[in-house]
């Protein structure tokens, strides 16, 4: 009985001490990066999964950057062709061929300009520069985020159009969709941002892209065979929403300079639900957000009003995970179920070991 003693106690230390190392897992620390690049004050973000690192663009520098995990950050691509001052807004990495995507466009007072930039990741050369303009209307034209879809089509925003362009493989623009839908809400004219329409943008697998609208919280559901958008119905609405992203789950993170929200559809996003929403530091000004390995939102703290306005200096920036709270708790639960798997395995063992070693006894008594 001694020797089971011994084994029973040594098995028990095991056992507690995997408790102590699987529940220190609950409490993972959230991913903050912070890079230092004088003045830089990105918009965009996205993250290469294939380079493993993410990439941020500029207000007024005019290049683009990526920034590792230590917060190191280099120039990735620099295009002084470019006008001068413009901004890389939207930013999106095209996996199947390799490029990079980018919305540029001019900040007032700066003459108007408005195109899609590709680059290609290899070489860094630019591959084109497509003008993006809308020939019905003499309104200045604000292209904000992109997204790409596998055959290399890209779909760009408007934010003051309430548009979207579509660019080819070959750098072809056209108009794709001036859905009578984006302007069917009301906007208060005197509320923030109210010239700023479609904003951010996200394709999804299936054939469709999501589109939401900053000053009137509302998400559409946009097919890219047909252009036809309509409403998704949602039980709130996203005031101010500027980027999105989808994870590989299907749920969409959508942010706003004050919060990120978490959203879910079961019905391929003819109505989806916000099930969780989390707090942004609205001094920092988050604009954009990505999805890193398919599974974790990161968002930039770019100060991008501090830049636009052109009279402030910064250094810092920063990239950080948002995580819902919801979601990790589902993460516990399940961690906690097999844990107590685990531990109704160990007594179930302990018990058949303790009948084994009586036997025994008997048997040599």
């Amino acid at each position: 009985m001694i020797e089971y003693s011994i084994i029973s106690n040594r098995s028990l230390i095991s056992f507690t001490f995997f408790l102590f190392c699987a529940c220190p897992t609950l409490a993972r620390t959230r991913h903050v990066i912070n890079f230092r690049s004088s003045n830089l004050f990105p918009e965009g973000l996205t993250w290469d999964p294939l380079a493993q690192h993410f990439i941020v663009g500029s207000i007024h520098q005019r290049s683009i950057h990526t920034v590792s995990d230590a917060g190191i950050i280099e120039t990735l691509i620099s295009d002084p062709s470019l006008p001068e001052n413009v901004t890389f807004v939207g930013l999106t990495v095209d996996t199947v061929n390799h490029r990079l995507l980018a919305a540029v466009h001019a900040l007032e007072p700066l003459p108007p300009f408005d195109a899609l930039a590709a680059y290609d990741l290899r070489t860094r050369q630019r591959l084109f520069l497509a003008p993006l303009t809308d020939g019905d209307s003499s309104d200045r034209q604000i292209a904000n985020d992109v997204a790409v879809d596998f055959k290399g089509n890209a779909y760009v925003t408007n934010s003051a159009g309430n548009l979207i362009w579509k660019v080819n493989f070959e750098g072809e623009p056209s108009i794709f969709s001036r859905s009578s839908v984006f302007t069917s809400h009301p906007v208060d004219p005197d509320s923030p941002y109210s010239f700023c329409g479609l904003n951010g943008i996200a394709y999804i697998t299936n054939g469709y892209l999501l589109v939401v609208q900053s000053n009137t919280g509302k998400m559409f559901k946009v097919d890219t065979d047909d252009s036809k958008a309509r409403v998704v119905l949602l039980n709130k609405d996203l005031p101010l929403a500027d980027g999105i992203a989808i994870r590989r789950d299907g749920v969409a993170v959508v942010v706003s300079q004050h919060k990120a929200w978490f959203l879910k559809s079961q019905d391929g996003w003819e109505e989806a639900v916000v099930y969780d929403e989390t707090t942004l530091e609205v001094e920092r000004f988050p604009t954009s957000v990505a999805i890193r390995d398919g599974e974790r939102a990161y968002v930039i703290y770019g100060h991008a009003l501090e830049g636009g306005a052109g009279n402030v200096e910064r250094e810092w920036f920063s990239i950080e995970e948002v995580e819902s709270s919801k979601d990790s708790g589902e993460e516990s639960v399940w961690v906690f179920v097999l844990i107590g798997l685990g531990l109704a395995y160990f007594m179930f063992w302990r018990f058949q070991m303790g009948q084994l070693v009586k036997n025994m006894n008997k048997k040599t008594a």
